[in-house]
Formats: structure tokens, sequence, C-alpha cells
């Protein structure tokens, strides 16, 4: 039986919702944990590759995933709809407004914000209010190469080249940072046979997002394929359990404009190596599993 009396952790999720298919089980997961006080689910652009209205995309896919859940009650913002111009002009919207807000309350523990795309928000905040920096904050950001060597030819890492300046704005704030780098992230996979086991039986809501993942895979992706990374869900796990994740404190890096590791100043990142895969996926199954159950939705 959960203890639904436990303390809670005042967070705010920033997401590209319609980017890929992995944020709607970061989403889902966020909102279905009892720990997590979610203040706000702020909905992030993803570049014009995809789409020339992303930011407008991810708010609808927020607003539909929230309409499964049955919480009309969270609290959705817009974030900017697009990149910085540069490092000294802010993109402003209510997504950074409120980052500021949930900054600067006083007396109500300490704000954890996960970044499952781009930093523009963030950086936008920072920009308006620099003094946030300050605060008992930290970013939990899934983006960025990993700290090792790469291979030739490697794509810049996506929610970094989606705005660059945002994330050396980030990066140099002196901010509390976590990041979970692309050789992190890419260890969340789940198969199609997983997927359809333990995720498509639970209600309109499973079938949902079992869905929605493969054809998204079958609109993307070149060549066969039967599986995919929940790449954005590890930030959630660190939420929740932050010993789960193996951590390396290094100097925060800058990049430069084509996704590349830079020497940084003096402030530092906690960069997450690896997490616990085990636990993350297992406990969204068994709270995907819990809420159909008690909507009278499993199968």
């Amino acid at each position: 039986m959960t203890d639904t009396t436990s303390p809670t952790r005042r967070v705010i999720i920033d997401t590209d919702a319609k980017n890929e298919a992995d944020d709607q089980f970061a989403i889902v997961h966020a909102l279905l944990s009892e720990t997590l006080d979610v203040r706000g689910l702020i909905a992030a652009h993803f570049g014009t590759e995809r789409s020339a209205t992303s930011m407008r995309d991810s708010r609808a896919e927020i607003d539909l995933l929230l309409r499964y859940l049955d919480m009309p009650h969270v609290s959705v913002a817009d974030g900017a709809d697009r990149a910085l111009p540069g490092e000294t002009t802010p993109v402003d919207s209510p997504g950074a407004r409120l980052i500021l807000e949930e900054a600067h309350r006083h007396g109500e523990g300490p704000l954890q914000i996960a970044f499952l795309g781009p930093l523009t928000d963030m950086a936008t905040a920072l920009l308006l209010d620099p003094s946030i920096a300050r605060t008992d904050t930290t970013v939990i950001w899934i983006g960025g190469p990993g700290y090792h060597s790469t291979e030739p030819g490697e794509s810049t890492e996506f929610n970094l080249r989606n705005d660059v300046d945002a994330a050396n704005i980030v990066f140099r704030s002196g901010i509390r940072i976590w990041q979970v780098p692309r050789t992190a992230y890419v260890m969340t996979s789940v198969g199609y046979a997983e997927l359809e086991e333990k995720v498509l039986p639970c209600g309109s809501l499973g079938k949902y997002l079992v869905r929605q993942l493969q054809e998204w895979n079958s609109t993307w992706h070149p060549g066969p394929i039967e599986h995919r990374a929940l790449g954005d869900s590890p930030a959630v796990g660190l939420m929740l359990n932050p010993h789960g994740g193996q951590f390396r404190t290094m100097p925060a890096p800058t990049f430069s404009i084509e996704g590349g590791l830079l020497p940084g100043g003096t402030h530092t990142v906690r960069v997450c190596e690896l997490y616990d895969g085990r636990y993350l996926l297992e406990d969204f199954f068994a709270k995907l599993r819990r809420f159909a159950t008690a909507t009278g939705e499993n199968a």
C-alpha cells in the first residue's frame, strides 16, 4: 500500500512533448508519482526540423496527456516558441515566468526543473533574473554529448543543437546542474514486445503511449526497428531516486556551435553517466498499471 502522506518534492517539467515519443512516458511517470509535486508543465519548442509550430505541438500533446490522465488541475505554461537569438537576448514566455516564480518561492523546499528538450526557457529565466542561480534550484537536463571520445561523424546531440546559446548561458550561470548526456540517456530502451505486454493492456492511456511510439518510429526511423529508448525518463528517475544514478562531478563545459565540448569556467556539473534502468522502467510500468486498475481500464 502506498503511503499517500509521504512528503513531496517540488518540481517543474519543461518538455518538447511532441518531438519524439519518449517525453510522453516521462510526463505520465512524473504525474503518477505521489512524491512529486508537479508545479507546472512547460511546453518547449524543438526547432524547425520536424515542425514549424513545435512549441504549439508540444502544448497540444501535453493537453492530450492530461485528458487521458483526467488531470485538468495541472498547470501548463507555454515556453519560448524558438531558440534564443543570442546569448544576451531572452525569449520571454509564461514558462520562463513560472520558473522565476517557483525559484523565488520561499519556505516550500528545493525546486527541481527537468528539461527534456532545449534549455531555452531556463536560459531566458536566468537572463531576466540572474539571481535565481543562487536559489535552491536544480536543473536536470537530458541533453548534450558524452564526455568521452565521440565517433567520427557523430551528429550534434539534438536537445543541444536546438539552442546552443541557451546551454552556454545555463552552464556558465553557476546554477546547480545535473546533466544526463546522450551516452547515458540512450541506455533506457524498451522493445515492442515489452511495451505490448506491460503498457498496451493499461487502458486507453497505455494504448496511446504504445501506438504513438510505434507510429513515430515508422514515420521517422529509416530502418527496421522494434524498440525505442525512453531517453527522457531518467530525469524523472533522478527526481524520484537520485541514488539510482552514477554521477561524476566535473568542470562545467561550454559548447561550440557544432555541439562540441569546450573548456568551461569555475563552475561544476554533476554528470549522470548511468541510471538504474530496472528501477526506472519497472516503477513506471507498476504506476501505469495501478492507474489503469483504479480507473477500471486494466485489461
